[in-house]
């Protein structure tokens, strides 16, 4: 028996490190070079953003220096060792290989596996984005923030591997989380050796920024070598007195006065069994929890090595300050070495100051192969024979999503959170199931530990380790078993790096109402359900719809009765869609124009077009199949009973009866159609880069395939992405690199149950293209099962098939090639004989125009006033899912346009941008007429004929004072702008040296909730010159209402060295609010960063509200106040030559 002192202090002997030192530059100063910026990619993983990287002689010495920089970027297991082009072929083994603006891949083996990188490139939404929108369309690099991750500065005990004595503590704030490898390169500056990996204290691998800032308050930091276990105890550094700026520490319970801490010191007797085997190589930690707090893990171990073996008794002493009156313990290990599995007999505890004593049974394994596989135990504290409190298993029910490649195979963690206290990280190991975390699955485990009382959170996440890692979650259950009761913890997100916000860790929150939880998760599906299906309703679709009961088709007949007994060809059972508004239609009879489906006085009939009685409400089902029901008398609805007949709730029985209808669209798979093809709600059959196909697409272009037509119900299915690429099943494959022979022929079968389709091979008959559970595409036989069901959404409608192509399609073969680029269109009456008046009319449409209206194309329509230009003008459209522009308002004869009282029509295209919220318009002020008179602009939807009014009369001058080159108009709803105009006040600091004035031109841009501003030049001064030596400067910049501010951008151009400026600070007010968004810079513009001249930065607001009250005197104190470390080191350089002051401020990033 040997007693140990273990503290969290400093009682671990420290090991050799590993990193270097940096060794410092030389002293002098080099002008930029040429240099090449270059995006490297990781081999296989699409998901992976890419980095950019400056590459010239003075960055990069030699190829093996850029190789190691890559290894600390892109996450290799053996590191970055080899860089190929993007498709694998050539290997760059030079540096003088590299060409500028090129991408290329990073492998740590020869074996390169090719990525999408359109997929790889893609960009987070603009305003979220490190550049202004403008500088985004000429395709300067994206470098993604993390916005909402940290919304406090938080201090983080930073360890170096195997040494715990070498620490720092460290500030998480904006500035130095930008990303996650910012972060590393900001932690080797600090540590001063290369960091590479971070580690948790208990040795799991911190893979992310955000799994930085949600950890427990400490890391350990590593270069390339494994983590090595050490008494990595934060306790010392958490103490209120060690905080600067906290006055005070809110505690779970106890006296809320503020009293010094107790030292805590406790001695602790563990004593292993002597069974076979018992003793571990593991490391084991300590944990308790006291009325106060926790402590942190304390690791246990001493300086012989000769730990916990069998029959022994290891007494170590801990130190975890004052924690409040002790009430369990939590005790594990790491699993690691050769033999990890221990017995613990008994655990007996002492505290040092007090001398009460504690003796804890314990008689269990702690082993992933004994018992439940639990490494970790909590043990409550003995009070007079008695437990304080008791043990329980907790049932955790872990249920994966319904989506493809949803399931995991990364390691999943959960902590669960209670009125008494935590269960600790522990991973859902051992399941009820065989295999955990599969798509659709519902996984049950058992959770021990001392009662939490009533539970209130979990924090759930996985490592993102492993194939495919991304896990969608649907929602945990945990079943209290003392209490009885249930806790749901809904979630139905992605914790995926590449999907969703790019989390792997979520926090969700308890809902104690199962049925409220329930309710709000099936309001969610028939969101999502109509979401998916709503475009069958778009005005000028034909529509069947189908009874499931009965078995037939809804038909309307001429004396107006209605049934549900038609069949599919019934030409009564055809409906057009001539009235949307939401979910409110209008289905009139094809056969008859003047009949539409309807309601009246609760009968079921065929209605006069345009009454109220006609409008019909859809209501979808998580089932896709939709309700009937009347818009102007809620509650009455279609129904039909089992022989077709039109009935009511109260004409029999539930069975007996029937409101559920699957909806058909007509013409889905016309020639040239252009198809989407659902694989759920969200998904869709994508191609993917090396020529397989996946369910787990995004519904994007990158899922649309075209349709080109062989035969009556035989088609082929070519990518709109990747031209002369089609689907296919060959030699027992299924993937996208067909070249349009046989093995491309497909026969739709179409699924009356759910309105999917399936594909059945013409080559091979009986084979089906199906999925397997992680999405990728296969040939199977089809068994009704959802893998091979695919719901095909119509993205552009298509024609019959070209007159003279065979419907045969061993002929059709030959000519479809032919047919894609000469499509011979009947014209004159014969055409309306040869053809379904339905195909008719979308011939005539395709006759009138060269291609169908997108959803994407408006109408700009821009009136001048008195005052035209020559300039070119620029239009943004912001909506609630993103942004498009600049979009230029040009045509081939420039010099017609703007001109004074004209109107100009420009056709655009708005991609994905949801609700139009608002515009900005502008010019550049080029073309010797500096100012513009804008009266109007006017936005029409060229498909839906909806319109948006902005009544701007403006004057956009560059040479008046007070003048701007751009304006913002928001769009209005009943007469009122949806979000207010809002005149921003902008405070500028200019810093107290000499050199920190300027006479350069400063940009500034505006980030908030709702967008940004646009990047405006400050131009209207409250001072006569601007940004002078220790002046405030006060500016106006007029936008729609941003929300929340979150950052700014701020751009400089400065000619040469002299007219650098030191900016101190940037405060916004709102003059509708009483508080300021503070955006602290205290550095120059431009700075050099890697050899690079940067003239834009990016300041995050201070989350702190700051009162006017004190506003004079905060003035007259910035005038005579830096910050101490560079203010000091400023006056003692005042005397020194320029070129070396400039040297210490590039340097050393004052």
């Amino acid at each position: 028996m040997s007693e140990t002192p273990s503290t969290g202090f400093s009682m671990i002997h420290p090991s050799s490190s590993e990193g270097q030192v940096r060794s410092p530059r030389h002293l002098r100063i080099t002008h930029p070079v040429v240099a090449k910026r270059i995006s490297f990619y990781k081999s296989g993983d699409p998901q992976f953003r890419g980095v950019r990287v400056v590459v010239n002689p003075r960055s990069f010495k030699s190829f093996d220096a850029l190789l190691d920089n890559l290894s600390r970027k892109v996450p290799l297991p053996f590191g970055v060792r080899n860089i190929s082009t993007p498709r694998g072929r050539h290997s760059i083994t030079r540096l003088e290989e590299l060409e500028d603006g090129e991408s290329y891949l990073c492998s740590h083996s020869r074996k390169v596996q090719p990525v999408d990188l359109d997929k790889a490139r893609q960009r987070p939404r603009p305003w979220l984005s490190s550049r202004t929108p403008g500088a985004q369309a000429q395709g300067h690099p994206v470098v993604a923030a993390a916005p909402g991750l940290l919304r406090a500065p938080r201090r983080l005990v930073v360890f170096r591997n195997g040494d715990p004595k070498t620490r720092c503590a460290v500030l998480l704030n904006r500035r130095v989380t930008q990303s996650f490898e910012a972060f590393l390169q900001h932690l080797t500056v600090v540590m001063k050796y290369p960091v590479a990996k971070l580690y948790a204290t208990d040795g799991r691998k911190v893979p992310s920024l955000q799994a930085v800032i949600l950890s427990s308050g400490a890391v350990v930091a590593a270069g390339r070598e494994p983590f090595k276990p050490g008494n990595y105890d934060i306790q010392k550094y958490l103490l209120p007195a060690r905080l600067p700026g906290i006055s005070h520490r809110v505690h779970r319970k106890g006296n809320a006065k503020s009293e010094s801490r107790k030292s805590g010191n406790w001695k602790v007797s563990i004593i292993t069994s002597d069974l076979p085997n018992a003793g571990t190589s593991s490391q084991i930690y300590i944990v308790l929890y006291g009325q106060h707090r926790s402590s942190a893990p304390i690791y246990l171990y001493g300086t012989d090595g000769t730990r916990f073996q069998d029959g022994h008794e290891d007494i170590f002493t801990i130190t975890v300050g004052d924690i409040g009156t002790v009430f369990k313990i939590r005790i594990g290990h790491t699993n690691s070495g050769h033999s990890p599995s221990w017995h613990c007999k008994k655990i007996q505890l002492q505290n040092m100051n007090s001398g009460e004593e504690f003796y804890i049974p314990v008689q269990r394994w702690l082993a992933r192969d004994q018992e439940d596989g639990e490494i970790c135990r909590e043990l409550p504290l003995i009070n007079r024979g008695q437990p304080i409190l008791p043990v329980t298993k907790y049932e955790v029910f872990v249920a994966t999503g319904e989506l493809w490649n949803a399931g995991t195979v990364a390691n999943v963690y959960i902590s669960i959170y209670g009125k008494k206290g935590d269960t600790g990280s522990r991973q859902l190991f051992r399941s009820k199931n065989s295999c955990k975390f599969l798509r659709g699955q519902t996984d049950a485990f058992f959770l021990e530990a001392v009662h939490l009382g009533d539970l209130y959170k979990i924090v759930i996440g996985h490592n993102g380790l492993g194939p495919g890692n991304g896990w969608f979650l649907d929602d945990v259950v945990v079943k209290d078993p003392t209490t009885n009761r249930d806790y749901a913890f809904f979630c139905h997100r992605w914790l995926d790096q590449g999907e969703d916000d790019g989390k792997i860790v979520r926090e969700l929150y308890a809902r104690t109402n199962g049925i409220f939880s329930a309710r709000k998760k099936l309001e969610l599906q028939r969101k999502e359900t109509w979401a998916a299906e709503s475009w069958k309703f778009t005005k000028g679709n034909t529509l069947q719809f189908y009874n499931r009961l009965t078995g037939g088709f809804v038909r309307l007949h001429p004396d107006g009765t209605v049934d549900a007994l038609g069949e599919k060809t019934d030409k009564y059972g055809l409906f057009d869609v001539i009235f949307n508004k939401g979910n409110i239609c209008i289905f009139q009879s094809h056969e008859m124009r003047h009949l539409s489906l309807g309601i009246d006085n609760g009968f079921v009939t065929g209605v006069a077009c345009g009454g109220a009685s006609s409008e019909l409400r859809v209501l979808y089902q998580s089932s896709r199949c939709s309700l009937l029901t009347s818009a102007a008398v809620p509650g009455h609805m279609v129904i039909f009973d089992r022989h077709g007949k039109i009935a009511d709730e109260s004409s029999g029985g539930y069975a007996n009866l029937s409101k559920e209808f699957v909806i058909f669209v007509k013409g889905v798979f016309l020639n040239s159609a252009v198809v989407l093809l659902a694989t759920s709600l969200c998904q869709a059959l994508c191609l993917q880069p090396d020529g397989t196909c996946t369910g787990a697409g995004n519904q994007s272009e990158k899922s649309y395939w075209k349709v080109h037509k062989i035969s009556s119900g035989i088609c082929m299915f070519e990518s709109v992405k990747n031209a002369r690429m089609y689907l296919r099943i060959k030699d027992g494959r299924c993937d996208g690199t067909g070249t349009g022979d046989i093995d491309c022929h497909f026969k739709i079968k179409k699924n009356l149950e759910n309105a999917s389709i399936s594909l059945e091979s013409t080559r091979s008959p009986g084979l089906f293209v199906g999925l397997q559970a992680d999405g990728l595409a296969k040939p199977v036989i089809y068994t009704k099962d959802e893998n091979v069901c695919f719901y095909p959404q119509v993205i552009q409608f298509g024609r019959e098939n070209p007159m003279g192509m065979s419907a045969t399609p061993s002929q059709g073969e030959e000519k479809i090639h032919e047919s894609q680029n000469h499509s011979v269109i009947p014209s004159g009456p014969e055409a309306g004989h040869l053809l379904p008046s339905s195909a008719a009319k979308e011939i005539r449409r395709s006759q009138s125009s060269e291609t169908l209206l997108s959803e994407d194309e408006w109408k700009v329509i821009v009136l001048t006033g008195n005052t035209g230009t020559k300039a070119n003008v620029t239009l943004w459209v912001y909506g609630d899912e993103g942004v498009t522009g600049p979009i230029s308002l040009s045509k081939d004869s420039p010099e017609q346009l703007f001109l004074p009282r004209q109107e100009d029509e420009f056709q655009v295209e708005i991609r994905r941008v949801g609700e139009i919220y608002k515009i900005r318009i502008g010019h550049d002020g080029t073309g010797g007429q500096p100012e513009w008179s804008l009266q109007r602009v006017t936005m029409k939807h060229m498909r839906s004929k909806k319109m948006l009014d902005f009544v701007a009369d403006v004057l956009l001058s560059g040479i008046q004072v007070d003048g701007d080159l751009v304006c913002e108009l928001p769009v209005l709803r009943d007469g009122q702008p949806i979000f207010p105009l809002v005149r921003y006040h902008v405070d500028v600091y200019t810093g107290q040296l000499k050199q920190d004035k300027t006479e350069s031109e400063v940009s500034l841009c505006l980030y908030g909730e709702r967008g940004d501003s646009g990047l405006r030049l400050l131009r209207k001064s409250n001072m006569p010159v601007r940004f002078q030596r220790g002046q405030i400067d006060k500016f106006q910049v007029e936008a729609v209402s941003l929300g929340k501010l979150q950052k700014v951008l701020l751009h400089c151009e400065a000619s040469d060295k002299s007219q650098y400026w030191y900016c101190d600070k940037v405060i916004v007010r709102e003059p509708s609010t009483a508080s300021e968004s503070i955006f602290i810079c205290e550095r120059w513009l431009p700075f050099m960063s890697q050899g690079i001249i940067h003239s834009e930065i990016e300041l995050y607001r201070q989350e702190m509200q700051i009162n006017h009250q004190p506003k004079i005197q905060e003035e007259a104190n910035g005038k005579r106040c830096c910050h101490f470390s560079s203010f000091n080191l400023f006056l003692f350089l005042d005397y020194l030559p320029c070129i070396f002051l400039w040297y210490i401020l590039i340097e050393f990033k004052l």
